[in-house]
């Protein structure tokens, strides 16, 4: 790696700017980006996404401090832990399992989160305790407890964050689905990991009136929306809106298990293939993960995942496979046009897509703020516009 590709990036005054400028660093993080640099709770070997590459790279800072260092400031993500600690080597592992988030996805859900000054907070995953050292900047060490479910990551975070602080930062290595019920009540929670069913136990721990900021989706896509919930004054239910989407690994014990896609489909389909221009194969054409539709379509197919394989000569396989059961679907899309269907099993997973797609304009198609979601003890349920109006 060569000192070159990390001054391709901007220094950290530069990305302090140019997100406050653009909004995401409000004034009240200001001096918290300031004091509190990334680079003090990064590990000397990690993974950063590189842009101009677009894909994700080795950084040694022994080997070159200078592109580490371009690395650690830039306004990308980094990977500091593969395939939950078992992975050797410089070249990047199976799966990400620890990392560090984008500076303006941790500044818009800290955004979201409103922090007053001596709010008690719990944190959900810890990774490198940069975001834990922000918040304990913000609101006093003694005000956050942060839980971290893989022990070797907790260590170094709680030693990266003492060191920083020469105080310690209460860290606990342990579920993060359970919460910290020996800690609480908390006035705000935030979670740096994806779930699909978000803890109640999280919500007990919550004061009424408290905040939970949480990346929350569905199992159509990895990508998550950040849904900003508030817990109502009887203590027992959290309800709120979407600001957008984001992408995070996920709760450990809520990970998806890969897609085996010669068990789906060995076989020939039901039915030849069909041509069916329209709407839907354009829109999902992008392959976009992170899109208000994407969004809505895994909201209205459920127990389903969708796959975008690689285009090839303008044609380009959109995969659906259903989790309870073997039914799958393919949509051939061709420069995003002319569409060859073809449905297998009982389930006709593409008649429930193009359902979907239906429902999503008919509703005007409705953006992130739109959807909401409410968690109580009987589960939890996502809304349009009004909490009761369910998806």
């Amino acid at each position: 790696m060569s000192e070159r590709t990390a001054t391709a990036y901007p220094t950290r005054e530069e990305v302090g700017y140019a997100l406050s400028t653009a909004g995401v660093l409000k004034r009240g993080w200001l001096d918290a980006y300031t004091q509190v640099p990334r680079e003090a709770f990064l590990p000397d070997r990690m993974w950063p996404f590189d842009l101009t590459k677009g894909t994700t790279v080795h950084a040694s800072r022994a080997e070159d401090v200078a592109a580490w260092r371009g690395y650690a400031n830039a306004d990308v993500p980094i990977v500091t832990q593969w395939d939950d600690g078992d992975h050797e080597g410089s070249e990047p592992g199976r799966l990400a399992t620890s990392s560090a988030s984008m500076p303006s996805v941790v500044f818009r859900m800290l955004d979201a989160l409103t922090v007053d000054d001596y709010c008690r907070v719990l944190e959900i995953g810890t990774g490198t305790g940069w975001n834990a050292a922000l918040l304990a900047h913000k609101v006093g060490e003694e005000n956050v407890v942060s839980v971290e479910v893989d022990e070797a990551v907790a260590v170094r975070a709680r030693g990266a964050l003492s060191h920083f602080f020469g105080a310690p930062v209460e860290v606990i290595h342990g579920d993060g689905c359970a919460g910290a019920p020996a800690h609480g009540p908390f006035d705000r929670v935030i979670a740096t990991c994806g779930v699909r069913e978000l803890p109640y136990s999280w919500v007990r721990q919550t004061r009424p009136g408290g905040i939970i900021v949480a990346p929350w989706g569905t199992d159509f896509t990895s990508a998550d929306g950040i849904v900003r919930l508030t817990v109502d004054p009887e203590g027992d239910r959290a309800s709120g809106r979407f600001t957008g989407p984001a992408e995070f690994m996920k709760l450990r014990s809520q990970r998806s298990a890969p897609i085996d896609h010669e068990a789906y489909a060995p076989g020939p389909p039901t039915s030849a293939p069909t041509l069916e221009p329209g709407p839907a194969p354009a829109a999902l054409a992008s392959g976009d993960r992170f899109s208000a539709l994407t969004f809505a379509l895994g909201l209205r197919v459920r127990d389903c995942t969708y796959v975008a394989a690689e285009k090839r000569n303008g044609a380009q396989p959109h995969w659906f496979y259903s989790l309870n059961d073997r039914s799958w679907a393919c949509a051939l899309t061709h420069d995003g046009r002319e569409t060859r269907i073809w449905q297998h099993g009982p389930r006709h997973l593409w008649d429930e897509v193009r359902a979907a797609h239906t429902w999503w304009t008919t509703e005007g198609h409705p953006d992130w703020p739109r959807f909401g979601l409410t968690v109580s003890g009987a589960g939890q349920r996502v809304w349009l516009d009004e909490p009761g109006n369910y998806v």
